[in-house]
């Protein structure tokens, strides 16, 4: 697929890992830094199978290949979104390992056997429809607030799909701790793995990443914190690292 092959509207963007490419439309949610956070958050074992619900463009399905994922299914509800990705996955020539299906996670039971997975992945919408303004494209607003699915629908497909010791890896708001916690450990997937991802120094985070185990027992591993900038306003090494592998660790939005 050459540029001149896109969609009105349509752009092809450059993620600057592994040389992967990603069509995005200027009309629908994009990818942003929260999704490349997940993607080198999450517990990936080489050659694992993987779920991705609520996946949007598809990035996090690539960038989950990069990382050494064998296979990733998505899950998107927005038909034209599921299309895009599909099709970036067709770019990449990864077809055959990144698939896309247009369907409703709220409807996880008619797509999958249950208790199959060994990691779930979610970047799910982030606010309630109580929060906030909601955007009058209903495409955006399905991608930003829980018009279509919240935060326990997201879990409890996850649960579905988790098997007994596998993983469920999620970005969401830092403000929604307690909730997302307690949500988790009542839908049996015990968090075990916890980071914040500061703005920069001396800002409160704005996001979590938080790793759960189904039937794991208590215990939460608190990481050290995750800065997206360093004093010099550039992105920290840590996140260069994520675009750069050979980049020495250093100290240091999203939807």
């Amino acid at each position: 697929m050459a540029n001149d092959s896109l969609r009105p509207g349509e752009r092809l963007d450059d993620l600057l890992i592994n040389n992967l490419k990603i069509i995005q439309h200027e009309e629908e949610f994009c990818f942003s830094l929260d999704a490349v956070l997940l993607a080198h958050f999450a517990t990936v074992r080489p050659g694992v199978s993987v779920v991705d619900l609520g996946s949007g463009t598809g990035v996090l399905g690539l960038l989950l290949l990069a990382r050494g994922a064998g296979t990733v299914t998505g899950v998107e509800i927005n038909a034209a979104m599921a299309d895009m990705a599909g099709r970036s996955a067709c770019l990449n020539r990864l077809e055959e390992r990144l698939k896309i299906i247009n369907a409703d996670v709220r409807q996880i039971e008619d797509l999958f056997p249950s208790g199959r997975e060994e990691l779930v992945v979610a970047n799910p919408p982030y606010r309630s429809v109580r929060d906030g303004f909601v955007s009058p494209n209903d495409r955006i607003a399905v991608a930003r607030h829980e018009v279509a699915g919240g935060l326990s629908d997201f879990i409890a497909a996850a649960r579905f799909l988790v098997k007994y010791r596998g993983r469920f890896a999620m970005v969401h708001l830092a403000e929604r701790l307690p909730e997302i916690l307690k949500v988790m450990v009542e839908a049996g997937l015990e968090p075990k793995r916890l980071q914040f991802v500061y703005p920069s120094l001396n800002r409160k985070p704005k996001f979590l990443l938080v790793e759960g185990v189904r039937g794991g027992k208590p215990g939460l591993d608190i990481l050290p914190p995750l800065f997206v900038y360093g004093p010099d306003g550039q992105y920290s090494r840590e996140i260069m690292a994520y675009y750069r592998p050979d980049a020495p660790p250093g100290g240091g939005d999203g939807k």
